[in-house]
């Protein structure tokens, strides 16, 4: 029997179809500025028809270069609206980084905001692919030289409408780098869209969401608040940045239902003066991800936060797993299961599944995987694992382990761990007992040359107060309730742990540091 069927509606579609049927509903609220669904998109079709009178085609990329700002949406959507793919770049890298990642995706169309045009200018000579240049709010001298206004809100919105295919490139994200050069990750129109379903149901996001937001908007943390919400049609709220007396005020202001942040700054709400039940009782269905929940402020939130916490393990390259309220009872220590429509494998060092209870490194297979990074066919090759039927699988570089009843638990980074004597010491079980210390909030274990041993594991806690005493002192507090193995050879402490902009400790850093700082010291 014949059916009444059609292609697809892609993102970019359905964002249009709400703007026709949601009318006045806000969409995207910033600071004192709320815009409708109506006016969200025609805005991204104003954006579209202006990439498009630049003579963008289909398959090519527009870079943003942008803080959290109320144009930023508009210029991400807008340039898949117009059937391009967007690049948001993380500003907090380097300038060779940022050139890199903009010649990496060959980018004809840069979107910045004002603060990074002079320094997007003196790289201009090192993008020889870049042809147009855009910014918002740019002073007349500015816009007069090799820089466009980017005006989103007002201008003609006459636009072609794309055909799109399921294997377009929808979006490339960039690595964080925590561990080396930044890789694109490309996302297509198919896989952002089951993405994007199937998050938001295991989110528990609906029409009625408001969501805040206070990450980068270059983070995929950040696309699981903006497409969870606005494919249901809800409403976003964008903050500039986090702050955690701010964040409180939102909630309370907006009614706020949903959000997701990383355990730092779940840490830093709970500890604020201002936090109270009464403070976040708006609160539907919140998620934790970036790094594993400490177990202590796990507890604490399931205790104060209405709905409990969700919390996701997940990679950009295309692994979730969540661990819904209700499951959290007899798995607390768990990530949960995986996403609709995907699968995971636990194997050891010779590719072999590892039976329930065993460690090893967690494979990832689903219609959310990438198909690749940009570019770098080594990169995805190494990434991959093929099973006996032909499947594909994504190598997460994680080390895990799966219960009898199929929740997954978090060890470690394979990067990360320490090989000490032989033996595998997973710095995540010795940041675990040292965050059981009533005192310590901010902990991070490292491994470090040693002639004997090979590695040893060191210790370096964030003690920005000079509160937590001597370091000898707390050293021996974590040896005696340490294994044998595990035992410590020294603990430091500093004011602050270096992390990334979404608040995952850069380990790297703190390796490179005190590596050198032991080389002096044996010098």
């Amino acid at each position: 029997m014949s059916g009444l069927t059609g292609p697809s509606a892609y993102i970019p579609e359905i964002f249009q179809l709400h703007a026709k049927w949601m009318g006045e509903k806000p969409a995207l609220i910033h600071g004192a500025e709320q815009l409708s669904w109506q006016c969200f998109g025609a805005g991204l079709r104003r954006v579209a028809a202006q990439l498009q009178m630049l003579g963008a085609k289909p398959g090519d990329c527009v870079a943003i270069a942008m803080d959290n700002r109320l144009e930023t949406p508009f210029a991400l959507f807008g340039a898949v609206t117009a059937g391009l793919s967007c690049a948001p770049l993380n500003l907090t890298v380097s300038d060779d980084a940022l050139m890199r990642m903009i010649n990496d995706c060959g980018a004809r169309i840069l979107i910045a905001s004002p603060d990074q045009v002079a320094r997007l200018d003196a790289l201009r000579g090192q993008l020889p692919t870049l042809e147009h240049c855009l910014a918002p709010g740019l002073s007349p001298e500015i816009a007069n030289s090799t820089w466009q206004a980017f005006t989103p809100l007002s201008g003609d919105a006459d636009y072609t409408p794309p055909e799109l295919d399921a294997n377009q490139i929808f979006n490339i994200i960039y690595s964080s780098g925590t561990t080396g050069t930044p890789k694109g990750i490309v996302h297509t129109h198919k896989t952002r869209l089951d993405w994007s379903y199937a998050l938001a149901l295991a989110l528990r996001y609906h029409a009625g969401a408001i969501t805040l937001c206070n990450l980068g908007l270059y983070s995929n943390i950040s696309w699981v608040m903006m497409l969870c919400t606005w494919m249901n049609g809800g409403t976003l709220v964008l903050q500039s940045g986090f702050d955690a007396g701010a964040t409180l005020e939102a909630i309370k202001t907006h009614s706020i239902t949903h959000t997701a942040m990383v355990p730092v700054q779940y840490q830093r709400l709970v500890d604020h003066p201002d936090f109270s039940e009464t403070a976040i009782a708006s609160l539907q269905a919140i998620m934790s991800c970036g790094s594993t929940l400490p177990a202590g402020l796990k507890d604490r939130l399931f205790d104060v936060l209405p709905g409990g916490v969700i919390e996701l393990y997940g990679l950009t390259e295309g692994v979730i797993t969540t661990l819904a309220p209700e499951d959290a009872g007899g798995h607390l220590a768990s990530v949960g299961k995986p996403l609709l429509g995907t699968d995971l494998l636990i194997l050891n060092d010779g590719d072999e599944e590892c039976p329930a209870g065993e460690a090893g490194e967690i494979l990832a297979h689903g219609n959310i995987v990438m198909p690749g990074y940009l570019n770098r066919p080594d990169a995805t090759a190494e990434a991959s694992w093929r099973d006996a039927a032909g499947r594909s699988w994504l190598r997460t570089g994680d080390i895990g382990k799966l219960d009898e009843d199929g929740f997954l638990y978090i060890v470690d980074r394979k990067k990360d761990m320490i090989i000490s004597g032989g033996q595998n010491i997973y710095p995540a079980d010795l940041e675990a007992v040292l965050l059981s210390h009533p005192e310590i909030k901010e902990a991070a274990v490292i491994g470090l040359p040693d002639p004997i041993w090979g590695e040893t594991p060191i210790a370096i806690i964030a003690d920005p107060g000079d509160q937590l005493g001597p370091a000898e002192a707390l050293l021996d507090w974590a040896n005696a309730r340490l294994g044998k193995r595990q035992k410590l050879r020294d603990l430091h402490l500093i004011e602050a742990l270096p992390r990334n902009p979404n608040g995952k400790i850069l380990k790297r850093e703190l390796r490179a540091q005190f590596a050198a700082a032991q080389t002096g010291a044996n010098a």
